[in-house]
């Protein structure tokens, strides 16, 4: 049966764009490519698939010549042909415009949302004091964040989980770009960046649904014992950065509060699935289970999300996990604890090894 592991992505993708043009039109807002480290979307992922290659190609190619200068010619050739292949190629192109296409488009309808979800006086609807009550229901009265900060401290466990929640920034593009450039089978790249995207889309879908600040924004009072680390400077500027907005929409920022569902925990968890199925390295397969625990607590110990933000977010990176997963071609095997890829034309090639 042939298949074309691309349409969803690709379908998804223009899905995401047209609403943001449309939205961007209906509101006579501009569209806007979100800055990041390493600079804007359409410079950040040139340069990494550029460091993606040549990390690739230079190690291999030393150990294969076996560190006689003679050979490196010879063995970086063999190489590109071997892992470069049209396939490859196509999947990196198809992968990272679609990628780019779906989160710029995220960024954007995120930035609208609080001029499209809004009350009859003009201000943005939001659902924090419900989600409120709900966390202290699902605990007995207790809040979240004071049982967690109790738990584990406000001092240095506020500087680790800081850096472990802040390192989900540069981890967003890195991961894209591992799976479609080492992905040792190309329909698993396409499977991770499928599952990747419908993640975003479903996001903001959930934004729209139950727009949120997060607690954090709503009760800034339970966390005034948390020491001043990089999250706390993050909060403070997205917070200021949304109130500016909602004053002069035309100033040149990205509005990026939303609570409801927790990306954070989709992401991640949706990245631990998808290498428990195609990473056959352990120590990979650990500390990518180990992020998705330290970021989930890492929601609530610092107010980003809700308890029902971090499982929504659970919810949306299992079924982005499935639908990539048969969008791709993939079969599970042994009652759901192995798979294999179905995909045997040349556009997704099997390994042989498979």
């Amino acid at each position: 049966m042939k298949r074309r592991a691309w349409v969803l992505l690709v379908a998804n993708a223009v899905v995401m764009a047209v609403l943001a043009v449309v939205t961007s039109l209906s509101l006579d807002l501009p569209l806007r490519d979100p800055d990041g480290f390493l600079g804007p979307a359409y410079l950040r992922l040139p340069i990494l698939v550029g460091g993606a290659f040549f990390a690739d190609l230079i190690p291999r190619t030393i150990w294969r010549s076996h560190f006689d200068p003679r050979q490196f010619k010879r063995q970086a050739r063999l190489i590109v042909r071997e892992h470069w292949t049209r396939e490859r190629i196509q999947l990196v192109l198809i992968g990272l415009l679609s990628f780019y296409a779906t989160y710029v488009s995220y960024r954007n309808l995120k930035n609208f949302l609080p001029f499209l979800r809004v009350k009859p006086n003009g201000d943005p609807i939001t659902y924090d004091n419900f989600m409120l009550r709900l966390d202290h229901r699902l605990l007995l009265g207790h809040d979240p964040a004071t049982v967690l900060h109790h738990l584990l401290g406000t001092g240095v466990s506020a500087y680790v989980l800081s850096w472990v929640y802040l390192i989900f920034l540069p981890m967003v593009p890195i991961a894209v770009i591992a799976w479609v450039v080492w992905s040792r089978n190309v329909s698993f790249g396409y499977w991770f960046v499928t599952a990747d995207c419908m993640a975003w889309s479903l996001g903001t879908l959930s934004y729209y649904l139950i727009p949120t600040l997060g607690p954090n924004f709503q009760a800034p009072y339970l966390y005034k014992d948390l020491p001043d680390t990089g999250v706390a400077s993050l909060q403070d500027s997205l917070i200021s950065g949304r109130h500016e907005l909602r004053f002069d929409p035309f100033i040149n920022a990205v509005q990026s509060v939303a609570g409801f569902a927790s990306l954070h925990v989709g992401i991640t968890l949706m990245m631990a699935l998808v290498a428990q199925y195609t990473v056959r390295n352990r120590l990979i397969k650990i500390v990518l289970w180990t992020d998705v625990v330290l970021v989930t607590i890492s929601t609530t110990y610092f107010g980003w999300h809700y308890i029902a933000d971090d499982i929504a977010g659970a919810f949306i990176a299992v079924f982005s996990f499935w639908i990539g997963a048969v969008a791709t071609g993939q079969r599970f095997d042994r009652r759901g604890r192995s798979s294999h890829p179905t995909t045997t034309t040349s556009r997704v090639p099997v390994d042989v090894e498979d």
